[in-house]
């Protein structure tokens, strides 16, 4: 099983006032960060950003895909990263581009959830990690089915296709504090993660 990456950077990023995507850390991005992590144990990497969305530079071997619809959330995100991959893999381990703290030994846990199933996902009790989880690309067609009725929740992808739900505490072997499950969504949490990876912030951040 050949198994690619797929970040997701289209959010609004309304929580913390500027794109998170392009804010630094450390010497790279985020999103630089989060995709040389992912590429570490994964290939291809896919990018998958909004119609309009200024991204930093990224090394040519990673892909640029863009929604076809604004707006749409994540499973048009999920939907684009997925068809981008389908010629050359059969799943694709899937974050957003907040997570800086992304485990190489995490992604490669969930992929070996994955097993039989089209979807493996870390449930934390009844909350799923949809950006945290393994998705083979053949289910493109539920995806459109759920996008025609207007619905753009990955989680609805749970009810209906073969689905692994991991147990957070069974992930915590490979990423004891589950760090790869920290998103970055405010000022505090952004800081929070630069101490956490020894960086300091950066002077003219504008955060």
């Amino acid at each position: 099983m050949r198994v690619g990456g797929i970040v997701l950077c289209g959010g609004k990023s309304r929580r913390m006032g500027t794109s998170k995507a392009m804010l630094p850390f450390g010497p790279e991005s985020m999103l630089q960060r989060v995709v040389r992590l992912l590429g570490l144990v994964v290939q291809p990497v896919v990018v998958v950003a909004a119609p309009d969305q200024e991204l930093p530079d990224l090394d040519a071997k990673i892909s640029i895909v863009r929604d076809r619809h604004g707006g749409r959330g994540p499973l048009e995100g999920l939907r684009c990263g997925l068809v981008a991959l389908q010629p050359v893999c059969d799943a694709a381990f899937v974050t957003g581009c907040d997570v800086p703290l992304l485990q190489p030994d995490f992604i490669r846990a969930m992929i070996q959830e994955l097993s039989t199933n089209d979807i493996a996902v870390p449930v934390d009790r009844q909350y799923f990690h949809p950006m945290a989880a393994v998705y083979r690309t053949r289910i493109v067609p539920e995806i459109d089915h759920l996008l025609s009725q207007s619905l753009d929740k990955p989680r609805l992808l749970f009810e209906t296709i073969p689905t692994c739900q991991v147990p957070i505490d069974r992930l915590s072997r490979a990423d004891p504090r589950l760090l790869s499950l920290t998103n970055v969504n405010r000022k505090e949490d952004y800081l929070s993660a630069l101490a956490e990876a020894g960086f300091e912030p950066p002077v003219d951040s504008s955060i």
